[in-house]
């Protein structure tokens, strides 16, 4: 990409050369789509001829678009297809100060299916702590990318064999007494809280794939009751919805840990389906550890809102009516021993 900067009339403009027709239709996105979005998060102008972008504005917007067009160039041109989330991903990774680029190779995740990028400087915090900790916690809203991030660092370690087993697992709080009278066998009564996990494995590995290794053992999803009395070596285990375990409960998954193993435990402390007066587990838990070495702990916010732009707008909203967060941590943890 090719640079050139002009001013004229108290309005400065910048002339980006993408090179590759093909590559600039893919940036551009179909009838222009992904340049709207980039006028309407950054203020700019964008006036496309053919390989040729010029862009007009303020000078920390431009460079702004510069940025996000040079990572969406990245991502054309390594093959991957761009789609509006992509784009918005973009901006808030070039407004962020942070030293996170999105073609960093330490925060790539390769799966069967797709190669996987942070879309926000926090999610790539994510990814790092768990390349770097034994024992992750992931607190924060929905759409965040908690879980799909998890499942994606799980099935890249498992196809570079650096672990045998993948272990997902949840509470199935939502059927408390009344699990004995949904129908099916006990799979069939516990799948439904244990979809999302399906859903992020199915989208990481082809499905024929996914269930001959949950045929195998390789690859389990269990509700978290399953743990009990376990040792999970040589594992990667990802917990969903602790904030709706128990301390009892936590304090009996966490010790499950065995050599070789990580575990990424992810929550949202405002979602807290347990009953009245009991306490949740997450919250107990990251209140124990708190600077206990091989420990991170990483806090979302509404600005990591990676799914519909409504989505994080509506969390904002519920956030404003209890300001005070209820998370009591955003990142820390000692180096291993």
């Amino acid at each position: 990409m090719s640079l050139g900067a002009k001013q004229a009339h108290g309005v400065r403009s910048r002339t980006l050369d993408l090179g590759d027709n093909a590559v600039a239709a893919a940036v551009y996105g179909p009838h222009n789509i992904f340049l709207d979005r980039l006028e309407t998060l950054l203020g700019v102008t964008c006036a496309a001829r053919g390989n040729v972008l010029t862009l007009s504005g303020g000078n920390d917007a431009l460079d702004a678009a510069a940025r996000a067009i040079g990572r969406l160039l990245d991502q054309a041109r390594g093959g991957r297809s761009i789609e509006a989330a992509d784009v918005a991903a973009a901006v808030r990774m070039t407004r962020e100060d942070s030293s996170v680029s999105a073609a960093d190779g330490d925060t790539v995740l390769k799966t069967r299916k797709k190669t996987i990028h942070p879309r926000t400087p926090m999610q790539a915090d994510y990814i790092r702590a768990m390349q770097r900790f034994d024992l992750v916690f992931g607190l924060g809203p929905a759409g965040t990318g908690k879980t799909y991030l998890a499942v994606a660092m799980a099935v890249s370690k498992y196809l570079r064999g650096e672990i045998s087993r993948i272990i997902l697992s949840r509470p199935a709080v939502e059927a408390g007494e009344n699990l004995g009278f949904l129908p099916g066998d006990l799979r069939d009564k516990v799948d439904p809280y244990l979809r999302p996990l399906y859903d992020a494995l199915n989208d990481m590995m082809p499905a024929d794939q996914v269930q001959k290794r949950i045929e195998s053992g390789e690859i389990e999803i269990a509700p978290l009751a399953f743990m009990r009395g376990r040792t999970l070596t040589d594992a990667f285990v990802i917990v969903d919805e602790a904030q709706n375990t128990t301390a009892v409960q936590m304090k009996m998954l966490l010790t499950r840990l065995g050599e070789g193993s990580v575990m990424v435990v992810n929550g949202d402390l405002t979602q807290v389906d347990l009953p009245k007066g009991v306490r949740s587990g997450l919250r107990d838990a990251l209140e124990t550890l708190e600077g206990v070495p091989g420990v991170g702990a990483i806090e979302f916010t509404d600005s990591d809102v990676v799914r519909h732009g409504l989505v994080a707008r509506i969390v904002a909203a519920y956030a404003a009516r209890s300001p005070a967060s209820p998370y009591e941590v955003s990142q820390r943890g000692g180096d291993h021993d």
